[in-house]
């Protein structure tokens, strides 16, 4: 049985828009995200969320670079919970956003709850018609959507789905607070979004750039989960780049000691989650 004082930590290594001169130290290659990988779950991660960058060093959804990635962390023979990006290129298709889902059945993914303005100069879509068929898509594979939730609207869309047989329960939602064109990232907003939720969810949060750790103690003492990595802020404190995303795990797991919790393993998180199977690493 697990109890409410276990925490998932999902790391969050490199964005759809890294870049090394921001902070040399975001990984980009598959070799550099694999190895990265390692170090976050020796750290006490329990999820790796992982987006692809190609030899551009644009965000890419090539199912071919996902794949060589994980063949790589399988190599390294750690039991991690991979958790894949859906958006990890603007201009990728319907069609392109879920074919690594179908051919590599990772155990969960992000599902984007709706269409936003992005950093005020872009659309990011999720359109309806792509949302049911990225929902169902993921039935049919066995792959659980983590429900990324960047305003109130966006959570509304995701009950609807709960509703249409799009999403199954229990859903798990994290909200992403602090996006230009999301909702702001304060302690009020997160305060006011897990009043939103249903009963039967769990849930995670984090906040992009200084909103970060204002929302991970709040999350912590909300009884959320929470997600840390340089995808979501490149310093660790205030002027000084971050080192690692190891470096955001260990924080993470020395705040959620001393607040009595305790990170919760792999193999935890899956039975928190309610996942259906286990990714086998070899």
């Amino acid at each position: 049985m697990i109890t409410l004082d276990k925490v998932i930590i999902t790391a969050a290594l490199t964005g759809a828009f890294p870049a090394k001169d921001r902070n040399p130290n975001i990984p980009l290659t598959p070799q550099e995200i694999a190895d990265d990988v390692y170090e976050v779950w020796k750290a006490g991660a329990a999820i790796a969320h992982l987006h692809m960058v190609d030899e551009y060093r644009q965000g890419t959804m090539s199912k071919e670079r996902f794949a060589e990635t994980i063949k790589l962390i399988k190599e390294k023979n750690i039991d991690i919970i991979l958790n894949l990006t859906t958006s990890g290129d603007l201009n990728a298709t319907d069609e392109t956003r879920m074919a690594h889902l179908i051919e590599l059945k990772p155990e969960m993914a992000s599902f984007d709850a709706g269409t936003m303005n992005w950093m005020h100069q872009t659309v990011f879509h999720n359109t309806p018609v792509f949302l049911e068929k990225l929902g169902k898509t993921m039935i049919e594979n066995n792959v659980k959507p983590e429900v990324e939730i960047f305003d109130a609207g966006m959570l509304y869309n995701a009950l609807y789905y709960v509703k249409k047989g799009v999403l199954q329960e229990p859903v798990h939602y994290q909200f992403v607070l602090g996006a230009p064109g999301g909702i702001a990232a304060t302690v009020e907003n997160l305060v006011y979004l897990k009043g939103l939720l249903p009963e039967k969810c769990t849930w995670s949060a984090f906040g992009i750039g200084k909103g970060h750790l204002p929302i991970l103690y709040t999350t912590l003492a909300l009884g959320g989960h929470i997600r840390v990595g340089m995808e979501d802020n490149i310093y660790y404190s205030k002027g000084r780049l971050a080192k690692s995303n190891a470096e955001f795990v260990e924080r993470a797991v020395r705040i959620i000691k001393e607040m009595n919790k305790e990170p919760a393993t792999p193999g935890e998180a899956r039975e928190i989650l309610g996942l259906k199977s286990r990714v086998e690493f070899q």
